[in-house]
């Protein structure tokens, strides 16, 4: 059974869930401020939390911040907003997905399901097994123009310079840039990234590549290593073109 900490100061959306959520099986705790949710996030030590953005006492971004400095926990914020910048703090602060009050239970379900098997921890290799070659050889960086990224020790360098990415703006990055001069759309790079059973919409994929143009991009307005063809998806230009 999987622990659930749902963090919900709105009495309707937390009687709905503990009854919706525990007939699906999970177990359910409930905190109704970010204070309450920091402490039965020690106790509880849940599996999953469904964490509101706006909260009283301590707010839902703050919550998210501090289990994310000691936590990789799967956590999905709620909010009863849907503007893009509400969405880019979400998922900056770590959050694994983000969903739009009033939801379908069915959505919520499937949303979380999807986050639990692309967060699933590997089991242990079994004694006498033979590791993987893919675990006893390091990668190679991987270097295209004036750009390095190092999947072995999770670094980015433009021009040099070392660039902070989270994890998500990592492998979204490193598909782009294993596939330079290719032109790699929408859905292919979602399911690469995010997992195929993933059910949210494309906004998640343009805030990441907003983020990362803001941090890749010499003038992130005007971007010449990830740029966008219209109608397509994107592409990571192999050579810097101020003229694309």
């Amino acid at each position: 059974m999987v622990r659930v900490l749902v963090v919900e100061d709105e009495e309707a959306f937390v009687d709905a869930l503990s009854v919706g959520l525990e007939n699906e099986s999970f177990e359910v705790e409930v905190a109704r401020d970010g204070r309450e949710a920091l402490e039965k996030f020690d106790s509880f030590d849940p599996e999953l939390i469904l964490l509101d953005l706006m909260l009283p006492r301590v707010s839902g971004a703050d919550v998210c911040r501090d289990i994310r400095s000691r936590s990789s926990v799967p956590i999905i914020m709620v909010s009863a907003k849907a503007t893009e910048i509400d969405t880019v703090v979400g998922l900056e602060l770590g959050a694994d997905d983000y969903i739009t009050k009033p939801y379908g239970m069915h959505e919520l379900l499937a949303r979380m399901r999807a986050v639990l098997r692309r967060t699933a921890v590997p089991p242990p290799i079994a004694s006498g097994d033979e590791p993987t070659i893919e675990l006893r050889t390091r990668p190679t960086p991987l270097i295209v123009g004036d750009v390095t990224i190092d999947a072995a020790s999770y670094e980015v360098r433009v021009r040099g310079d070392v660039v902070s990415l989270p994890l998500k703006e990592f492998e979204l990055l490193s598909y782009l840039m294993k596939h330079a001069g290719r032109v790699l759309t929408r859905d292919s790079l979602i399911d690469r990234v995010w997992g195929s059973d993933y059910v949210g919409d494309t906004k998640t994929l343009d805030v990441h590549i907003k983020r990362l143009r803001s941090k890749v991009e010499d003038e992130p307005s005007k971007p010449t290593r990830i740029v966008t063809i219209r109608g397509l998806g994107y592409k990571f230009q192999p050579t810097q073109d101020p003229g694309t």
